[in-house]
């Protein structure tokens, strides 16, 4: 490849040299962007931001990390792709009184193969920040306080509401409001890490609870259905308005042509459904417009940006009877959580310690886990809004003949945007296209899940394109980590692009590769869930117990091993996928 400049990989330190894929592989699936990862991540951005949550609220030492404060020891770039420090995390979990480095190995990584042993150094152990951590679990199992991140929502909120006419600011005002939204960024993505780390705490109880008693199993059903999920509640925006087609002539004739262009052609119909459609949408792109795929980095599509990706999954939404709505299935795992919580409780009836345990790890998780769901979509409306400004400065772009598309303007790094700004830079394609061509590159690589040690060049990855599974056959199970209860028997359908999920018909198993917010609307229709990737506390298993939709996780190269068209059965309790036939 020929050298172009491109995002600093972070610095390689011998004595945290476990890094990781998992969970960061949802936030970052591709490589970021240079004004994403400048604008968002770097230079007192998000990263600064863990950095905050490390020091000043789980205790570990600043002097333990890295000397410059922009930079953050947990999260960084190989490769030019994502990655979070799993030494780190491992050793904030071994430093938490009550937890430990198996239970971060757990909920990170199920039970991937790949994993390597943990072996405790001296430094793993600080008694500053068990100390700090005794503390900070008084507030997760104690007063369980959100004011915080309340606060954080109604700024980001906020923010979204004054946005003013972009048309109408200057280059230099457009690129200002992208860098101010940074420190927002940096405030939200310390809750977010403060939340997170809380959000395993009331689960992992109830699951030591739960096994304690002999109810293994009951533990996910525990966390089943607890509302206020951020991240679920578009599904529930769409599928009400998927009733709206599906209840109308005209929006289906519409909708029947294929998912692209479809906004085109609602705002090209005069017909009132198409009108009292288009009214209620904009609505929801108000509310929920910043959500898409890769929604962390600003060159990415969102559904405000591009709606066709929205309305491609209340496509597959109206095909769905009355009887699939998400609100009934939520419901009924609300109803049967209920159940199961009130049957522990009496079984702990003679021992009120543990009844006193159980009771706070409830109310903990049923406050934290969609808390950290929240916290991650403050931080998502306030990248919207560096996105927006971007997107306009590009649209001036290609109006001046100097790209392509209006996203190109985000392979400049922070100093060309200043220089385009201000006048001083007009040549952009020689800076822009030798990028593009490098980012094009970079997407046909697949980046190790684990990296253990001196970080291999990209150079010697495996290509996408290498990467091959022997299909699975009738009677084979592929076993992943139970994410969902519950069983599911259907046609599975390999999706592999959330724009296109035409294939999917109601009561098919979506099997997917990995899950962000644009891909859980596709939840709805589906009878089942299957991901090559993801943890107890990932995207899919969260919204998929919000949903009611049996799901499986970390079912290693699923997408590969599974005949589109076979059918497949998903157990949610077991993690086992089984083929039953294939076509």
């Amino acid at each position: 490849m020929e050298k172009v400049r491109w995002i600093e990989d972070a610095p390689y330190d011998p004595k945290a040299s476990f890094w990781t894929r998992a969970n960061v592989g949802e936030v970052l699936p591709e490589p970021p962007s240079p004004a994403g990862w400048e604008l968002v991540f770097a230079n007192g951005g998000t990263v600064r931001g863990w950095r905050d949550c490390a020091v000043n609220r789980l205790g570990v030492g600043d002097e333990e990390l890295d000397p410059d404060p922009n930079r953050c020891d947990f999260i960084g770039l190989i490769g030019g792709y994502g990655y979070l420090n799993a030494t780190w995390i491992r050793v904030w979990g071994e430093r938490t009184p009550g937890m430990s480095a198996a239970a971060i190995d757990a909920a990170y990584f199920g039970d991937h193969p790949d994993v390597p042993p943990y072996v405790k150094e001296p430094w793993h152990e600080n008694p500053a920040t068990t100390a700090v951590m005794e503390k900070w679990l008084g507030w997760v199992l104690g007063d369980m306080d959100q004011s915080e991140l309340e606060a954080d929502r109604q700024l980001a909120r906020q923010v979204r509401a004054e946005r003013p006419d972009l048309s109408r600011l200057s280059d230099v005002e457009l690129l200002e409001r992208a860098i101010s939204m940074r420190p927002l960024c940096r405030r939200m993505f310390d809750q977010h890490i403060n939340q997170s780390g809380a959000a395993s705490i009331g689960p992992g109880a109830i699951a030591a609870i739960c096994a304690a008693i002999g109810r293994p199993a009951d533990a996910m059903k525990l966390i089943a259905g607890l509302g206020g999920v951020d991240s679920a509640a578009p599904s529930y925006a769409m599928w009400e308005l998927s009733r709206k087609v599906r209840a109308s002539a005209e929006l289906n004739r519409l909708f029947d042509v294929g998912p692209a262009g479809i906004y085109a052609r609602l705002q090209g119909s005069d017909h009132p459904d198409a009108r009292a459609f288009l009214a209620a949408f904009a609505d929801f792109l108000a509310e929920f417009g910043s959500r898409g795929p890769n929604e962390w980095d600003v060159m990415a599509d969102t559904w405000e940006t591009n709606p066709d990706l929205a309305l491609a999954a209340i496509d597959r939404m109206r095909l769905s009877g009355d009887d699939s709505s998400p609100m009934q299935k939520n419901a009924e795992r609300v109803a049967e959580r209920e159940r199961i919580r009130a049957e522990i409780r009496e079984a702990l009836a003679g021992d009120p310690a543990t009844l006193a345990q159980f009771d706070a790890a409830m109310q903990s998780a049923l406050t934290f886990v969609p808390g950290r769901e929240r916290s991650k979509t403050n931080i998502i409306r306030v990248i919207e809004e560096t996105r927006m400004a971007l997107r306009e400065l590009g649209r001036r772009a290609v109006e001046r003949g100097q790209v392509d598309r209006p996203h190109d303007i985000c392979f400049l790094f922070e100093d060309e945007l200043r220089d385009y700004a201000e006048g001083r830079l007009t040549d952009l394609r020689s800076l822009v296209e030798p990028r593009r061509k490098h980012y094009e590159w970079l997407l046909t690589l697949e980046p190790p899940f684990i990296i253990n040690g001196t970080p291999p060049e990209n150079t010697t990855w495996r290509r996408r394109a290498e990467h091959t599974a022997q299909k699975a056959g009738p009677g084979d199970v592929i076993h992943g980590v139970p994410g969902c209860p519950g069983r599911a028997r259907g046609t599975a359908r390999v999706v592999l692009d959330p724009l296109d999920p035409t294939v999917l018909e109601p009561g098919d198993i979506l099997v997917a590769p990995m899950t962000d917010p644009a891909w859980t609307p596709l939840f709805v229709p589906a009878a089942g869930v299957v991901v090559d990737v993801g943890a107890t506390l990932s995207h899919a298993i969260i919204v998929s117990r919000e949903l009611g939709i049996p799901c499986v996780v970390s079912a290693t190269d699923a997408t590969k091993r599974i005949p589109d068209g076979a059918v497949i059965e998903v157990d949610g309790d077991t993690g086992a996928v089984t083929v039953i036939s294939v076509p």
